[in-house]
């Protein structure tokens, strides 16, 4: 090794956290077995026993002592509605409920209501260990919607304030170019995926990955798009305009494979088995002509059937899933598709066999941002482990590892190894060391965004002068 690397790699570190258990989650990482880390230039610096990581110790480093408590990577929600979330918070259309309700009405009507409420949501998400988010669509479709959440003005906002380094997380967008939970059509699609611009000062900061279209809707409301009629009759069509569902089948994939050709991540809202299989087509047939993997996923995903994810893990589609709504709207289910029809729904453990690349998410506002939740309902929903602690390591990377693979930054985000982000947050106890019912009432302690603390419970344990 040269001397330069070497005097580069024993430089002071600016942060160091000692005295707790550091679960990096990296492959062969010592999550369980490393007690500090060292972070310098908004990256980690070093993993290990407090010993050698405190070699890293210099006159300028601030040291927290975590006392037992216990580090984990930052949060990543895949799919949080930040934006709306900072106007509702702390409303949910959920709330304490079963069903959704309608949501408060709260219209940010300008772009100060609307720079406020990302910043109250990233406030939010520093609090709850969040280091990253997605924003599941923004764009002209909802330039003049109900809520003034989801414009193209808030896009322009995030790129204001990603390059007033004013964001508290790094954020992902999804652009829409139709309705939110609503029609789009083919022409404003292509129309939309020609124009808009995803220029950023720093894609590590800011990203838009791609775009969102809405197939279909849900369940419980009857508006998923099935293969089969409901318990009442119904039969739903596809929120995509066409004549009949023939030509509404064929417009939705023209968009995905329009967006494919772009080079453009595809996030597809479909809850239906039968929107999915149109889905799947479309991703199929893009490949066959351009085979790249752009990281396509399902958005939900609910009626998701054994055959499809094996069918996603081929095709290397991904899933995002909000395990929380399957525990809520589980008799809805029934109600709506017949007795037994949401025990088959929301197969967690199907898509962890088939290998499929899955993210837990909140969809905030729908549901509370506060990620220990899902954690939760995606034990309660797969039923009792055999061994709780490895189910929560795999729950654990459904909102880090996965997350970060989908951003297509598993390359520097989503684990702790020197050179990766220095993204984390602080648990007052080990989750590995508790059955995932006990997660929510783990407080959050410190959340580290690039090497920068955003958030801390309390005052800090520790100073260099003590280390």
């Amino acid at each position: 090794m040269r001397t330069a690397d070497r005097d580069a790699r024993n430089a002071p570190a600016d942060l160091i956290l000692r005295g707790g258990v550091v679960h990096t989650l990296a492959p062969g990482g010592g999550g369980g077995t490393a007690t500090a880390v060292a972070l310098r230039d908004g990256l980690v610096a070093r993993v290990g026993d407090d010993r050698e990581v405190l070699t890293l110790a210099g006159a300028s480093t601030e040291v927290v002592d975590l006392a037992g408590r216990a580090v984990l990577p930052g949060i990543n929600d895949a799919h949080l509605h930040a934006t709306w979330l900072g106007a509702m918070w702390p409303d949910t259309l959920f709330g304490e409920h079963v069903v959704p309700g309608p949501p408060p009405e709260r219209p940010l009507s300008d772009d100060a209501q609307r720079r406020r409420a990302i910043l109250r949501a990233g406030e939010l998400a520093a609090s709850l260990g969040i280091t990253s988010y997605t924003e599941p669509g923004l764009g002209p479709g909802e330039d003049h919607g109900a809520t003034g959440a989801f414009g193209t003005s808030v896009a322009e906002l995030y790129r204001e304030l990603a390059a007033e380094r004013r964001l508290r997380a790094r954020v992902t967008v999804l652009w829409l170019y139709g309705e939110l939970d609503g029609p789009s059509d083919l022409e404003n699609f292509l129309a939309g995926l020609a124009a808009t611009d995803g220029a950023t000062s720093d894609p590590r900061w800011l990203r838009f990955a791609g775009v969102k279209i809405f197939a279909d809707g849900i369940p419980p409301m009857r508006s998923a798009y099935t293969h089969h009629c409901y318990a009442d009759g119904v039969r739903p069509a596809l929120l995509v305009a066409g004549a009949d569902d023939a030509e509404r089948e064929a417009n939705l994939a023209r968009m995905i494979v329009a967006a494919h050709r772009a080079g453009r991540q595809v996030g597809v809202h479909a809850t239906g088995d039968r929107s999915i299989d149109v889905t799947l087509d479309a991703i199929e047939q893009a490949r066959a002509e351009y085979d790249a993997d752009l990281g396509h996923y399902i958005i939900h995903g609910d009626l998701v059937t054994g055959p499809q994810l094996r069918r996603m893990a081929a095709l290397g589609v991904g899933l995002d899933t909000q395990p929380e709504i399957a525990l809520r709207t589980r008799s809805l289910v029934d109600d709506a598709l017949g007795p037994g029809s949401a025990a088959a729904a929301w197969p967690l453990q199907a898509a962890f066999d088939a290998g499929v690349s899955m993210c837990l998410t909140s969809d905030a506002p729908v549901l509370s941002p506060d990620w220990r939740r899902q954690i939760a309902a995606a034990d309660a929903w797969m039923g009792p482990a055999a061994d709780p602690r490895p189910r929560m390591d795999r729950l654990l990377r459904c909102y880090t590892v996965e997350p970060a693979r989908q951003d297509h930054a598993a390359s520097w985000k989503g684990t702790l190894a020197p050179g990766m982000a220095a993204d984390l947050c602080v648990l007052a106890a080990d989750p590995l060391a508790l059955a995932p019912a006990e997660l929510p009432d783990v407080d959050v302690e410190l959340t580290v965004v690039d090497g920068e603390i955003v958030y801390e419970r309390e005052a800090r344990v520790a100073t260099a002068e003590t280390a």
